[in-house]
């Protein structure tokens, strides 16, 4: 045992010193490796790609100036199931010279000295939009399912429900930048190139040049076009969020979206389309495997239309063949039964029945107590004209009937149909008492003393156009 008078063997300093030196030389050794190298461990790296297989040069010409010009672009489909099949850029991409919505601009690529790729031997007419009709040329069934749902149709009907747009009560920029963000615009061209009023956009309702109707981008981000990322909620909640269609929040709230955050991590979300399985490959379902998933004896659709027995975004809760804007070709109970198979895939058939006994209860009242007693006062205050509905919004009481509907009416009966307690009464039908009240009080009032509305004469930005896309509208 050494004490503190004793000196260390020779051998045990001839380690230490070894010890010593051996760090001493690592910190030098540290100071001199150049920064990037010390960090390349966390830095992106080169996604190899060899064209190892067959494919026309001007398909090889495309993913080699892509492959340097945009690295991100080529490195997502590179990863894509398009890349493991032999699906390049150029077979989404390729347009007939004489379509309206080829790009003038890309044959300028053909013309460049610095690239081998660049010259006029691979020059062939590209479109930047790749449309339904595009993709119609592998996707048949899918295309033609969504060209029948109300997410491709979806502009025809903001247009004829929608008074921010009938009315011209938001400017265009709002327009762009929030409603067609989602819903699409009806793309134009102009000297070869898409106008910036409508482009970039990948709204579920996007009105293509080449006729057809939405982006499958929309829910297949490009360039993954990725099955796993459409079955995932998140897809659905780039559009539906909000005080209006909170789909995304109610989900999350209810046990199906709890469920989804504690094991989702464990779901098998690639597996092959056609093929994804309740309690196989997935514990709880989502957005896509209540609406649009094959289940049980249930087929896979892309369109969003079906399954439902309710029309739950309008104002007075309809059925979906009810809806005068866009009638479903549906049967609602026919439908309902499709659901109603989906959820008994994980529930017993007392369960599933008993869910439905509730919604249609929700539903019943929100129409009988709250809108049509809201909607009677409403037109006799037209009638009366103390209100003025030439201008919708400009005046408090339209701004209060709307929200009354359009906001806590819509978060009451969405948040009973997916099993939402907080959405469907702190979110919904609680705001609509106090919605309700303070409507019918102020309402009853302009009626009892015969006074018009105070009308907002300085609306801000009322500036956008109230003419209806003829694309979707013609004369």
């Amino acid at each position: 045992m050494t004490t503190i008078n004793q000196k260390p063997k020779e051998g045990s300093m001839m380690k230490r010193y070894w010890i010593w030196a051996a760090v001493a030389i690592g910190l030098i050794a540290l100071a001199t490796v150049p920064a990037a190298a010390q960090t390349a461990a966390n830095q992106p790296k080169e996604k190899a790609f060899r064209i190892e297989r067959s494919m026309p040069p001007e398909a090889v010409a495309c993913i080699e100036c892509h492959k340097r010009e945009h690295p991100g672009l080529f490195s997502d489909w590179a990863n894509s199931r398009h890349a493991s099949a032999n699906i390049t850029c150029f077979d989404c991409h390729r347009a007939e010279e004489s379509d309206a919505d080829v790009s003038q601009a890309h044959y300028q690529q053909y013309a460049r000295s610095d690239s081998p790729w660049g010259t006029k031997e691979y020059k062939v007419p590209v479109a930047a939009a790749v449309t339904p009709k595009d993709c119609s040329r592998c996707h048949p069934d899918e295309v033609s399912q969504y060209a029948v749902s109300k997410h491709a149709n979806t502009i025809e009907i903001i247009w004829k429900i929608d008074p921010w747009l009938q009315k011209g009560m938001n400017s265009d920029f709002e327009r762009q930048a929030g409603c067609f963000h989602c819903h699409g615009t009806v793309l134009k061209a102009e000297k070869g190139e898409l106008t910036s009023d409508t482009w970039p956009n990948v709204g579920v309702g996007r009105v293509n040049l080449d006729g057809s109707k939405g982006s499958c981008t929309s829910c297949h981000t490009r360039h993954r076009f990725s099955v796993m990322e459409a079955r995932k909620p998140e897809a659905c909640g780039q559009c539906h969020l909000g005080p209006d269609h909170p789909q995304i929040e109610i989900f999350m709230e209810s046990k199906h979206g709890d469920i989804y955050t504690a094991f989702g991590d464990e779901y098998n979300w690639n597996s092959a389309p056609g093929t994804w399985t309740a309690g196989v490959d997935y514990r709880g379902p989502t957005c896509a495997a209540c609406h649009m998933s094959g289940s049980g004896p249930v087929m896979t659709t892309h369109d969003v239309t079906e399954r439902l027995s309710w029309e739950l975004q309008a104002p007075l809760t309809i059925r979906p063949a009810e809806f005068a804007a866009f009638p479903a070709k549906t049967n609602w109970e026919t439908e309902r039964g499709k659901m109603k198979a989906v959820c008994m895939q994980c529930h017993g058939k007392k369960w599933v029945d008993d869910h439905y006994v509730k919604l249609d209860g929700v539903i019943k009242e929100y129409n009988e107590v709250y809108y049509k007693p809201a909607k009677a006062l409403f037109d006799q205050l037209v009638e009366k004209k103390l209100l003025d509905p030439s201008r919708f919004f400009d005046e408090r009481l339209e701004q209060e009937f709307y929200e009354l509907w359009h906001h806590e009416g819509r978060r009451a009966r969405m948040g009973a149909a997916m099993m939402a307690p907080d959405y469907s009464w702190w979110h919904g039908f609680y705001e609509c008492k106090h919605r309700f009240t303070g409507f019918t009080e102020e309402g009853n009032h302009l009626i009892k003393t015969n006074t018009p509305a105070y009308k907002a004469e300085d609306y801000p930005n009322a500036t956008g156009s109230t003419q209806r896309p003829k694309e979707v509208f013609p004369q």
